[in-house]
């Protein structure tokens, strides 16, 4: 079916179920930020791949809300299906609620599958609705009836994280979260986000491509622990731990008719926008909701000794791997036939070597030229494009592997570059070296620390789209919270204060539409810095050791300090992969990480 077939069935359905608009999701039951195909819901409609869609379909008109990472890419998919694009945040254009404001009458209908839209954008619109004069509808599914051959639910067999592993048992990690419902007089904690669970049972899963979850949910009382889980999840393995740690198990998809009938003896304590609003409207009708942050975003946020460990020797094999791959590419590009994808695969091959390894942590993104101001390009075999010796490659790869979760981008020359090109490449080089030499007061949230890596760009009257860093879990998601760095926050979303143990990228990029794009990401762990009379500071240990490719860098736009901050790197880079590599590859390691004046 054509996306103009699919909108016109749709259109069909809510006319007989009296719908006047139907708003569609990216996510999933659990708030998730990527999900499993049976819930790429608005992607089957709408044809757009992004991961953040508001997907909006009036009787005669559709509009897709995204975000600036995928407005090239989005503008593609939707071109010549007669669904408008929204550029979220750009002057002009309203957001979903205005929107709403303005076209919403009084006495018709907006339909959503409240299972898949959170509880606090739920309330937004529910109160909106009333405002308008109009009415809401949240138990259908947009999908039923309509995607005839709609993928099975994903359901993969549970694995378990050894204590040691992971630096802390189950009965500690549900100790600290009970200590936080007693400080918020909460008998109860209703926990949805897939990464939360995980990370509180030690449990890890496939549920998710690249996201090591189950899809489950728990509920957490006093002296009770209530896990809702596929039942051909449960091997005979987590089926013990469970019943030796008191996990009581329900059927995944009982979940709702569960808490219909379940005896509250006292407050809820749940994250509305960490829960789906068909979960919060049963539990606020059956008992006091504590509004609160998971507990458990903060306590997985901030890594224990054990974790940190294991991090730093991950990191640094990754690292050595992905410089490995650089060197293949480096000597060989414009010798033999290298495409976006081939690329990709032989460094995803690199890291499926290394001891640990479990899959990658997101899909590579191998983007030649232009494709690269596309902030997540995807390449395919029927789309791709050969690398030519000139002009840059930009790879954003990651790998899961049991001792952690990594990312890193490096953008290398294939060959002979432009002025601008060397430009953009040594702003973003500064801006990543900005902030990875950062010293701030503990407390600084992200909006703060994000001027670090904005200032040599804004110099130039030049900006990226995207936020500068996300937090990074633990053989767990790529993208964690609360931790960011960015410096316009929307309504409603989270600022949270650094503390050490927190993991946090540093990804300043330049894009150009139609000619490239460059990106320069490194992890890094908050350390303890110093303190004194004004304070306690903190500061950042980077966790990535990988080149950055000196035939792309322009001095005359760097001060002494700036080349000192990356001859520290390079010497620092050198000295740990040296032990990885060996005669031929070794010189090139010399070289490549050689100072500059």
């Amino acid at each position: 079916m054509t996306t103009n077939e699919k909108l016109t069935m749709l259109r069909n359905k809510m006319q007989d179920e009296g719908i006047d608009w139907f708003l569609i999701g990216s996510s999933d039951y659990h708030a998730s930020e990527y999900v499993g195909d049976y819930f790429k819901v608005s992607e089957f409609f709408s044809g757009c791949t992004s991961d953040n869609v508001q997907l909006l379909i009036g009787r005669e008109n559709a509009n897709l809300w995204t975000d600036g990472r995928y407005f090239i890419s989005a503008a593609r998919e939707l071109a010549g299906s007669g669904i408008e694009l929204m550029k979220s945040g750009e002057k002009g254009v309203p957001t979903l609620v205005e929107f709403l404001r303005d076209n919403l009458k009084k006495g018709e209908t907006l339909a959503f599958d409240g299972r898949c839209i959170d509880a606090a954008a739920g309330s937004r619109y529910d109160e909106l609705l009333m405002e308008i004069g109009a009415s809401l509808i949240t138990d259908i599914d947009p999908a039923e009836g309509i995607w005839k051959d709609r993928p099975a639910l994903p359901c993969h067999p549970v694995f378990l994280i050894p204590d040691e592993l992971a630096g802390a048992s189950f009965a500690e990690k549900l100790g600290k979260v009970r200590e936080s419902m007693a400080a918020k007089k909460a008998d109860w904690l209703m926990l949805s986000r897939l990464d939360d669970i995980a990370w509180l049972t030690n449990a890890r899963g496939n549920d998710i491509f690249c996201n090591p979850v189950m899809l489950a949910y728990a509920l957490i009382g006093r002296d009770s622990f209530h896990l809702f889980i596929q039942e051909d999840e449960v091997t005979d393995e987590f089926d013990d731990y469970c019943a030796d740690r008191g996990i009581t198990l329900h059927p995944y998809e009982a979940v709702l008719d569960v808490l219909e009938r379940f005896s509250f003896d006292g407050p809820v304590m749940l994250e509305k926008s960490a829960t789906s609003d068909a979960i919060y409207q049963i539990i606020a009708n059956r008992a006091d909701v504590v509004e609160a942050v998971n507990p458990t975003e903060r306590m997985k946020a901030v890594k224990n000794p054990v974790e940190i460990e294991n991090i730093k020797k991950t990191y640094l094999a990754d690292s050595a791997a992905l410089t490995h791959f650089i060197y293949w590419f480096k000597t060989n590009v414009g010798k033999m036939k290298i495409t976006e994808l081939s690329a990709a695969a032989n460094l995803d091959a690199r890291r499926a070597a290394l001891p640990g390894y479990i899959e990658l942590s997101f899909p590579t993104i191998s983007a030649y030229g232009a494709n690269a101001a596309m902030a997540h390009y995807a390449a395919s075999e029927e789309d791709q494009a050969e690398v030519e010796p000139h002009g840059f490659l930009l790879v954003d790869s990651g790998g899961q592997y049991m001792g952690g979760t990594t990312d890193v981008t490096r953008t290398m020359a294939a060959g002979p570059l432009t002025a601008e090109e060397k430009r953009d490449f040594t702003l973003t080089l500064i801006a990543n070296l900005n902030l990875l030499n950062a010293r701030f007061l503990e407390g600084a949230t992200g909006k703060v620390l994000d001027t670090y890596a904005r200032a040599p760009l804004w110099e130039y009257g030049i900006n990226y789209n995207h936020g500068t860093g996300h937090g990074i879990g633990y053989i767990l998601n790529v993208h964690e919270g609360p931790q960011n760095i960015r410096w316009k926050f929307n309504p409603g979303q989270k600022e949270a204060p650094f503390e050490a143990g927190m993991l946090i990228s540093d990804e300043p990029g330049v894009y150009i539409e139609g000619k490239y794009g460059i990106r320069t990401e490194t992890i890094l762990l908050t350390v303890p810095d110093t303190e004194n009379e004004f304070g306690r500071f903190l500061s950042f240990l980077p966790l990535t050791w990988a080149p950055i490719d000196l035939n792309a860098v322009d001095t005359a736009y760097m001060q002494p300090r700036d080349i000192a901050r990356l001859n520290d790197y390079h010497a620092k880079t050198f000295e740990k992969l040296a032990p990885f590599f060996e005669g031929e590859e070794l010189s090139w390691l010399r070289e490549a990480t050689r100072p500059i004046s």
